[in-house]
């Protein structure tokens, strides 16, 4: 193995273990032992996490990946560090349980996230339909 794909392979590796902390912010959210604000600051750093849009598009050069690279580890080590220990013990627990049986799928996020991009393009075809004709 060359020393390119041994970084692609540790690289990989970090990825699986953030995608599992996020899990594990995910079940903490909905742990009763965990203060309110935790909470709060844990949800929105999975929904910030998993969601399609980002602070900073990937597109723009080098800066466009400063959120996934920077933003997201940082707010999950912030989060993890708000939930008591044992509470991410047992939570990492349930994320490692779930990431091994299957990858997880949410069909509704994905059909409202769907939707909402179709509307969109509908609303800026109406929009743009309508200022040429005018």
């Amino acid at each position: 193995m060359n020393k390119g794909s041994a970084v692609l392979q540790q690289i990989k590796s970090k990825a699986r273990l953030l995608k599992r902390e996020v899990f594990v912010l995910y079940f903490a959210y909905k742990d009763q032992r965990v203060a309110w604000y935790a909470k709060l600051f844990a949800i929105c750093v999975v929904a910030y996490a998993f969601s399609p849009i980002d602070l900073i598009p990937d597109f723009i050069p080098v800066l466009g990946y400063l959120d996934d690279i920077i933003l997201v580890p940082l707010g999950v080590w912030i989060a993890l560090k708000l939930i008591p220990d044992e509470v991410v013990k047992d939570c990492r627990a349930k994320a490692e349980e779930l990431l091994s049986k299957s990858k997880p799928k949410n069909w509704f996020v994905g059909i409202l996230f769907i939707c909402v991009w179709v509307a969109f393009g509908i609303w800026i075809t109406w929009y743009l339909y309508n200022l040429l004709l005018s």
